[in-house]
């Protein structure tokens, strides 16, 4: 990638600036030419290595379920039905779900202890209906904001160009 910046820089930019650097490079690595799922690897391997949030991946719809996805960070659930925890929350409502503390979130989907906060944002296919979600988790509280809302919306639009 010719806009790679090492891991120590990306710990001394801005938010605002991960970001800027986040659709920068997004844009650079995906890859019409190939399946969505090597296009999702690398877009979490992205967010992995430039926010280095505790997990970052994607659950995908598939016989009225969410699947597992390419992701990054420790093992995960496998499968999460349509309304239960934060994934099956937001695909269920078609909306954004930023939780500071998962503890109190009801029903929350614990697939790791150490999660304290998390974000998950609907994809969309072309025709409207929902494919998946991206889901990130943070071992800090209160970690995600509006600002995480609106970068991490414009980059499941981004995403949706290979799906």
């Amino acid at each position: 990638m010719s806009h790679d910046l090492s891991p120590i820089k990306w710990q001394n930019l801005s938010k605002t600036e991960k970001y800027e650097q986040l659709h920068l490079q997004l844009s650079g690595i995906l890859d019409q030419n190939v399946d969505c799922i090597a296009n999702l690897s690398n877009a979490a391997a992205l967010l992995k290595q430039i926010f280095d949030w505790w997990w970052v991946g994607f659950y995908r719809v598939q016989l009225n379920q969410l699947v597992l996805g390419p992701f990054q960070g420790p093992v995960a659930c496998t499968t999460i039905a349509k309304g239960k925890g934060v994934c099956g929350n937001s695909w269920n409502s078609g909306k954004t779900i930023v939780v500071e503390d998962v503890h109190t979130f009801p029903g929350h989907v614990a697939c790791s202890a150490i999660s304290r906060s998390e974000i998950v944002v609907p994809i969309y296919h072309t025709d409207g209906s929902i494919w998946g979600v991206l889901d990130a988790d943070s071992e800090h509280l209160s970690h995600f904001d509006v600002q995480d809302q609106i970068e991490l919306e414009k980059f499941c639009r981004s995403l949706e160009s290979i799906l």
